[in-house]
């Protein structure tokens, strides 16, 4: 029975990861249509919604880990702020992750999603910040 329970965790986690490398690829793909003048997108709509679905990538790999580390699917975190108390009780002890984390946060959901930023820097960091998260937790490679 135990180890039964252990693959359907690790069969859930790999969903989530697998999902998270979707959503990612799915935000790039969108941002590469939209046009740059200055250093900044040219249409605010098409990069907030690929800011937020590369957030979304992210909680995704997020899910999965937290999954892997024994949370029940229905207890996982609904806000960023639960995610991050959830993180900091002894699961990501690496600094770089948790720095990601907070960079695609801000970048990403905040500056790009809610506010509109449309600035090119911001934005692609916000995309690397996430995919090196996505990358860490899952052990996978995104191409």
């Amino acid at each position: 029975m135990k180890k039964e329970k252990e693959y359907d965790k690790k069969s859930l986690a790999s969903d989530y990861f697998n999902e998270a490398v979707r959503f990612y690829k799915n935000g790039k793909e969108i941002l590469k249509n939209v046009p740059i003048v200055y250093k900044s997108y040219e249409d605010s709509k098409p990069v907030a919604e690929a800011a937020g679905i590369c957030y979304l990538s992210m909680l995704k790999a997020l899910d999965g880990y937290l999954i892997l580390k024994g949370i029940d699917k229905a207890n996982l975190p609904t806000s960023y702020q639960g995610y991050w108390q959830t993180l900091s009780k002894d699961m990501v002890h690496n600094g770089k992750v948790k720095s990601a984390i907070k960079i695609a946060y801000e970048n990403l959901h905040i500056f790009g999603y809610y506010r509109g930023g449309t600035g090119v820097s911001m934005i692609k960091e916000g995309f690397q910040c996430a995919k090196f998260v996505i990358e860490h937790l899952s052990h996978k490679k995104i191409t």
